[in-house]
């Protein structure tokens, strides 16, 4: 595999009804994967230096072009860049919709913007997605679940979640059902949790959930035989 975006990615991008900064912004990030991968491939080989030399230009490039998109400083966009190593993959992300008797859901307020989110977090290597789903309700809120459907695997880009970022990221939604009595959550990130149905729902941290989305796992939660989605 060469790392680079396939072609129908390049097409899609040219063809998609997008405004000219976010369609500059998804270049960009696709222009920093192909720099990561490639620098993959050309690590420790003495023989490529000068391929190594031109992805990491090329890294710096995708960097200085995602600051002028967004306004954010080049050199922490350099950083957050060159956070991964190895063949770039999208990140992954899950959340868990937990809802009670009355068709409430379970969402915890984030301590990095004062808004309200499904509990969940980056996957981390070694976890098993469902895992990782359960975890993040019992550190976030303190209830023990148990994942029992995957609900939707979704591109966060496709989805129009904001603010943007300088990564792809594949979002996957569980429905989980509660196991036994709440705990104490976690405080380092939670500022509060409570139970809220579809049609008063408090602000939400956009960039973690939609109320889109919240419909979607409602739908799912009547009817469990509805598919998987994805996009």
């Amino acid at each position: 595999m060469s790392g680079a975006p396939e072609p129908d990615q390049v097409d899609a991008l040219a063809a998609a009804d997008l405004p000219p900064g976010e369609r500059i912004r998804r270049a960009a990030v696709l222009l920093a994967g192909l720099a990561q991968s490639g620098l993959a491939f050309t690590a420790d080989d003495p023989a490529k230096d000068y391929d190594t030399s031109r992805y990491t230009l090329m890294r710096q490039l995708a960097a200085e072009v995602l600051a002028a998109q967004s306004g954010a400083d080049r050199d922490e966009l350099l950083v957050e860049l060159g956070r991964d190593s190895g063949y770039a993959t999208p990140k992954v992300d899950v959340r868990a919709a937990v809802l009670d008797e009355r068709e409430r859901f379970l969402l915890m307020r984030e301590r990095s913007d004062g808004r309200w989110s499904l509990p969940g977090g980056w996957a981390d290597p070694g976890d098993r997605p469902g895992q990782a789903a359960e975890r993040e309700v019992l550190e976030e809120t303190g209830h023990p679940v148990r994942a029992v459907k995957l609900v939707a695997v979704w591109d966060r880009d496709a989805r129009g979640h904001t603010p943007p970022l300088p990564v792809a990221v594949h979002k996957l939604f569980f429905l989980c059902e509660r196991t036994g009595e709440p705990r104490a959550p976690q405080t380092l990130e939670t500022l509060d949790v409570g139970w809220f149905g579809i049609d008063e729902l408090p602000p939400l941290s956009l960039g973690r959930v939609l109320p889109s989305e919240l419909e979607v796992l409602l739908a799912h939660h009547r009817d469990r035989s509805l598919p998987t989605e994805w996009d």
